[in-house]
């Protein structure tokens, strides 16, 4: 491949008269771009592309990039394309080379690790770091040994094992539309316009977690008319008012990361908390305890006019410094007029409803798609699920503040709790400044500043900080100390530290970094950061981390278990009392879906082989940890509907005979709208399970067009259910008809494979397309759940790539609860089930 002009190859492949491709022209910038470009010819691959003296080195990626260390892609080495290549995106006609769909999939910088350069590449391998829109952390490409007659030159592409590793599938599964344009491959084949303009970053938001290829291009693509959501105003709405201030969660200090996937990981930023309320008369910026900010950050309220309106967003406002957030920056910033800041959003109280009560990982899903289109200001702060100690690590390496890890299930209160736990790199805290020690400098500088926290009887003193401060920043002080002079001092200091001490009022609260407490309870290494102006100095106590509580193996349920030796399955022997401990072992992993939703119990008091009944309705009969929500029914009656949120719950429908627990497809928090869609694949009797995989595989691959992530979960029966997150923000009629039409359109492209049709008697030979759970008071299994069928095998949350091998619907039976929470807490199943995405607008 060593050509004299590395593009000849390239331009004899091409009828530049034909294809909208731009002709091949070496252009050397210096740079190091990277791009991938998503592209449906003979097969789906993806083009991995490296600049590289003045071209782009490039790989067709077989089966897409992968997050798994242990994954090695295929990557087959191909012509060099011009630099001009990167921005391309459109169709290429058909007869022309490469004929077919290219979407631009991801872009950005890469450069090669330490002590290696692009020139290893002609050794066969290149070890590199990647800074892209979806790419991210260290690759590495490795050239295979040829065999036979090969004539292509094949690579493996594969990830380092770093923060940025993930789940075998979740890129290519999730990463549906172009970072360029925001259209799906459809879209795109279809010519339709961009949804974002170019160089705006902005895309459609994306869903979370794994999968495997798209099925074959020779399926027949169903043409639906989609549901419509409602689009929300934007901030200056003269209808509606702004929520009122609400006081802010807060984060418990603790020593380590929690481990588990029921807890999502954020960057911790090192600025001002604050809460931006969207509606009439202008946005409104609050501080952490509720004072009008709105005119300290202009630039911050004017990006705030384009977010939806009424809403009221949680989040840090914060000034870089060499691409990092820097407390002394943003003291800066705001004092020369609150420009250069940004506002990164973590969390949603209010969006034209309060939705508090909803999950932490629902709410952020909510706000992902209420700031698409939003200033470039404004960002979504972005999580991870699970692996937070990795990412702990990397931020303490590059230089951050720390994370703050949340409970995925918890709602939003108003105080401080353990549902939120802040981890941090390095000691910092507020301190109150009460008093300063003269410089023996000339001039109106200080030496250092002495340090107090609030005790149980007052001030107590706590050190000096001598460091951290500029020339502005000494002038500021000094003008600010003139005017709050105090005789005494406000605490009792030790006596050489009190030498020439000036006294001050209690009214300053300082934000300091430091090493560690010493003996004496005073700040070692101490380094001033800047003022906390939103901070009351009666607030000011000390931050000691408390160990992060020890999970127990097995959780404890307060329910006792009787008759524990009736067999409930008797082709296998289990018992009710193994039922209960398989509930128990999985009650992490399983709550997250179980609980706070209505539900439907299966329950068999004497076993699976003898009466079993559906109960919906609390009859009063389950006991305290049981709970209901009133719900009104077509008649207008109103009734109570069951509803678990704990072990204890699980445990007392067990008690009482329950096998299965089956679903709404939305909260208790708002039981009309939907935060999912379930498509239950349902084979007539004698079809093969393959029948049942490629059925799911297209499914998939027909949701993947429209620009939705699903994912696969085993039915534990004969079947698979294909299950596509929502953001609860379309009712049920919207959701319904959006599942009816999708159904009734494949049944319609493909009469042969499928029905959606009720009736039995048009099933013959066919897979039912169960378009019907979603819709309102209709329930589908839920992860992890036992069914009461023989052996007890469970609905068991999979992976795309896993589908592929399974010979059936019934892998994973109640003996499997290790295997299950170990594959729920694992990286396969990272981001399983997750989403931030709305019915598409076609």
């Amino acid at each position: 491949m060593a050509d004299r002009d590395p593009l000849a190859r390239y331009n004899a492949k091409r009828d530049f008269t034909q294809t909208a491709e731009p002709a091949g022209k070496i252009a050397r910038t210096g740079g190091n771009r990277f791009m991938v470009q998503k592209h449906d010819a003979s097969r789906l691959h993806w083009d991995f592309r490296l600049e590289v003296d003045g071209v782009l080195k490039s790989w067709a990626v077989t089966r897409g990039p992968s997050l798994d260390p242990d994954e090695k892609r295929l990557a087959v080495r191909t012509e060099d394309h011009p630099l001009s290549y990167a921005d391309f995106e459109g169709t290429i006609p058909k007869g022309q080379y490469g004929g077919g769909t290219v979407m631009l999939w991801d872009d950005g910088v890469w450069e090669p690790v330490e002590g290696k350069s692009a020139k290893d590449l002609e050794k066969g391998h290149l070890h590199f770091r990647l800074e892209g829109e979806r790419m991210k952390g260290e690759w590495l490409l490795i050239r295979l040994k040829p065999r036979g007659k090969e004539k292509s030159e094949n690579w493996l592409l594969r990830k380092i094992d770093d923060a940025e590793a993930g789940a075998t599938d979740f890129l290519v599964e999730t990463a549906l539309t172009s970072i360029k344009t925001g259209r799906t491959m459809q879209e795109i084949a279809e010519g339709k316009k961009a949804k974002i303009l170019p160089g705006t970053g902005r895309g459609t938001s994306e869903a979370g977690g794994g999968g495997a290829p798209r099925a074959s291009r020779s399926r027949k693509a169903p043409s639906t008319a989609q549901a419509r959501s409602p689009s929300p105003s934007r901030g200056g709405s003269k209808k509606s008012k702004p929520p009122a201030f609400t006081a802010p969660q807060l984060a418990t200090l603790v020593d380590s990361v929690p481990p588990g996937n029921q807890w999502l990981h954020e960057v911790k930023y090192d600025g001002y908390r604050a809460l931006i309320a969207t509606g009439a008369k202008g946005p409104k910026i609050y501080t952490r305890s509720g004072l009008d900010w709105t005119d300290k950050f202009p630039g911050i309220a004017e990006a705030a006019k384009t977010l939806p309106a009424p809403a009221l967003i949680d989040g840090e406002i914060i000034a870089t410094k060499d691409g990092k957030p820097d407390f002394s920056t943003l003291q800066e910033a705001i004092a020369n007029g609150g420009e250069g800041l940004s506002f990164f959003a973590f969390d949603l109280l209010a969006d034209r409803e309060d939705t508090t009560r909803l999950p932490q990982l629902a709410r952020k899903e909510r706000l992902r798609v209420l700031l698409e289109g939003a200033d470039t200001r404004i960002q979504f702060s972005e999580h991870i699920v699970g692996a937070g100690e990795k990412l702990f690590e990397e931020m303490c390496r590059a230089g951050y503040e720390g994370v703050v890890s949340k409970r995925a299930d918890a709602p939003y209160r108003s105080a401080r709790t353990k549902a939120w736990l802040k981890i941090k790199c390095i000691r910092r805290q507020e301190f109150v400044i009460i008093g300063w020690t003269p410089s023996s400098a000339k001039g109106r500088g200080f030496r250092s500043l002495l340090l107090a926290l609030n005790g149980p009887d007052g001030l107590v003193y706590a050190g000096k900080v001598g460091t951290g401060f500029n020339q502005a920043t000494l002038h500021d002080l000094r003008e600010r100390f003139d005017k709050i002079g105090a005789k005494d001092a406000p605490a009792k200091v030790p006596r050489p530290e009190a030498r020439g001490a000036q006294w001050l009022k209690p009214q300053l609260v300082a934000e300091v970094a430091f090493a560690e407490f010493t003996a004496e309870n005073v700040v070692r290494h101490a380094s001033f950061l800047g003022l906390r102006e939103d901070k009351k100095p009666k607030d000011v106590v000390v931050e000691k981390p408390a160990p992060l509580p020890e999970t127990p193996p097995v959780p404890q349920s307060s329910v006792k278990i009787s008759s524990r030796d009736r067999v409930i399955y008797p082709e296998a022997g289990l018992t009710k009392g193994q039922l209960a401990d398989y509930y128990a072992a999985v009650a992490p992993a399983a709550l997250r879906w179980l609980a706070n939703r209505p539900i439907s119990l299966v329950r068999c008091p004497q076993g699976r082989a003898r009466h079993c009944f559906f109960q919906k309705h609390d009859a009063g009969s389950f006991g305290a940890h049981v709970h209901h929500v009133d719900v009104r029914e077509k008649d207008g009656s109103i009734e109570p509907y069951l509803y678990v949120d704990s072990l204890d719950g699980m445990m007392a429908c067990v008690q009482m005979g329950t096998i299965e627990f089956h679903g709404w497809g939305s909260l208790v928090a708002d039981i009309e709208k939907p935060d999912r869609l379930v498509f239950d694949l349902d084979p007539d009797e004698g079809l093969d399970f393959a029948m049942v995989k490629k059925a799911a595989e297209d499914l998939k691959g027909h949701l993947a067009d429209i620009g939705l992530t699903s994912w696969p979960l085993l039915s534990g029966g004969k079947g698979v259910h294909v299950v596509v997150p929502l953001v609860p923000q379309a009712e049920w009629p919207a959701v319904r008809s959006f599942a009816e039409r999708f159904a009734r359109a494949l049944s319609t492209a493909e009469p042969e494979r499928f029905t959606a049709n009720l009736k039995k008697a048009t099933r013959k030979g066919k897979i039912f397309i169960d378009y019907l759970r979603n819709q309102r008071g209709a329930t589908a299994v839920l992860p992890y759940v036992a069914r009461a069928r023989e052996n007890a095998p469970v609905a068991a949350p999979i992976t795309w790539s896993e589908l592929r091998d399974l010979e059936s619907a019934k892998r994973f039976t109640i003996r499997d609860a290790a295997t299950l929470l170990e594959r729920a807490a694992g990286r396969a199943l990272q981001g399983w089930g997750e989403g931030g995405q709305t019915l598409p607008d076609l």
